[in-house]
């Protein structure tokens, strides 16, 4: 008996075969069909997420000739699992030091207003705090620096630094950090209302932080206008997840706490 193949289709009308490509991070590819243009910021199961010029992200299906790279078609793949290595670099984007055990902890300490804030400089600086041995504990308020302050007795060897939310001149804030601030205590802030404003929007899939009306609260106003439920404490979660680096964060916090661990790790004088 003569076999037929289960494909009845004319040799001459079906789809030339396209080279399959490994969608590796920063590979940069438009979208078939559309005038998307992006480099490779993450690879899943069956999608990838593009980036384009201006820092919007998108994600796609991993479709069959759904790609044109350098202008020829192609079927992006997802790259094969290589044996993990040691990062070149942490998420501050400080050279990594492989098996570097944690530095005791030093007498100087870091502090910042809030949970969220403790939190976030321990996704992106966590690396480097364990290295240099710096502590970071938070504030429950700013009302409490005062307090804190006399408490702690800061010194030459014993340094403490400050990271404040909303920092603005003029603000109950600013006049708190004044009252504090000495040769051995620096409080520095950002502008941003809460530190939820330092993540970039564009890490978050969105094109800027809503404005939220005055007398409304902040967060709660925030979940609303994007249309996330009304749970903050899973809304931070939700944002602090997109955070992968330092890339993803406003250069106004950035420099803020580079700021404070250079002045909490710097050698006592004198």
């Amino acid at each position: 008996m003569r076999e037929y193949s289960p494909d009845l289709t004319p040799a001459w009308k079906r789809p030339k075969p396209v080279p399959e490509v490994a969608a590796e991070p920063d590979l940069v590819v438009e979208v078939a069909g559309t005038e998307f243009c992006g480099a490779v910021v993450a690879c899943e199961a069956g999608t990838v997420t593009l980036e384009d010029r201006f820092g919007k992200r998108r994600v796609f299906p991993l479709e069959p000739r759904g790609f044109l790279l350098e202008g020829a078609v192609v079927t992006l793949v997802r790259p094969s699992r290589a044996a993990p290595s040691a990062p070149r670099r942490t998420a501050s984007g400080s050279l990594a030091v492989p098996g570097a055990r944690a530095r005791v902890a030093r007498a100087g300490r870091i502090y910042v207003e809030g949970r969220h804030d403790a939190e976030l400089v321990e996704r992106v600086w966590g690396d480097d705090l364990r290295i240099e041995g710096v502590v970071v504990e938070y504030l429950s308020g700013v009302d409490d620096l005062p307090a804190i302050v006399a408490e702690f007795a800061p010194a030459a060897d014993a340094r403490l630094g400050v990271l404040v939310d909303h920092l603005v001149p003029g603000s109950k804030e600013s006049r708190l950090a004044a009252s504090v601030t000495g040769p051995d205590v620096l409080v520095v802030g950002h502008p941003y209302v809460d530190v939820w404003q330092a993540v970039k929007p564009s890490a978050l899939g969105i094109e800027a932080w809503p404005v939220v009306p005055r007398g409304q609260d902040w967060k709660t106003g925030i979940c609303r206008a994007l249309g996330w439920p009304e749970n903050t404490g899973a809304a931070w979660q939700h944002i602090l997840s997109r955070v992968r680096s330092y890339q993803d964060l406003e250069p106004a916090l950035l420099g803020r706490v580079e700021e404070l661990i250079d002045f909490v790790t710097a050698p006592a004088v004198g």
